[in-house]
């Protein structure tokens, strides 16, 4: 059974992407902080935050390979809500009832709200998933490919995470989209 969804998965993406060119790829549905408050009002998901930096390497780079792979788009924008966050905005931030503002330090400085996100810990990417009442679950520090990144939000969508250990969920782990 897992064969055969494997194959039609592939079969519907060539089919969809054939005769694209890449500016009509599938891309994930991004939102901000304010519009997450509301979307979740409508219809409560699972979120993840990409908390970055504009002069992050590797939050580029995840980007450009994990974020715009199709099967990684298509899972995440059916299974949660996508926020991307620069953890540097100077902006206030309104969020669950609390104002988080900029923190200067030195040449660069931080938003609490990053900070509070990631238990304290700055480092870049760290994707923050939280609940559908919006409580973090996990920060998850450091790049992600998208194999690992399937594995990650695939334990966290099908509420895995409530029943075992992620080291043993992925011991066990059969890929849904068939990453390579």
């Amino acid at each position: 059974m897992k064969k055969l969804f494997s194959t039609l998965f592939i079969l519907s993406l060539a089919f969809n992407s054939w005769g694209q060119n890449a500016e009509e790829s599938p891309k994930i549905n991004w939102l901000t902080i304010e519009e997450l408050e509301a979307a979740q009002a409508k219809e409560p998901r699972k979120v993840f935050v990409d908390l970055y930096t504009s002069w992050c390497t590797w939050c580029h780079k995840m980007d450009k390979a994990t974020f715009q792979h199709p099967g990684i788009v298509e899972y995440v924008n059916a299974n949660f809500y996508a926020v991307k966050f620069n953890a540097e905005s100077k902006d206030s931030i309104q969020f669950k009832g609390h104002t988080f503002k900029y923190v200067a330090q030195g040449r660069r400085g931080y938003n609490e709200l990053a900070a509070t996100l990631a238990n304290g810990r700055l480092s870049y990417p760290t994707i923050v998933y939280l609940d559908e009442e919006l409580n973090v679950i996990q920060p998850v520090p450091g790049y992600m490919d998208p194999k690992s990144f399937e594995q990650v939000i695939t334990y966290l969508a099908g509420n895995h995470y409530k029943e075992q250990p992620f080291d043993q969920y992925k011991m066990n782990y059969e890929l849904v989209y068939s990453l390579k």
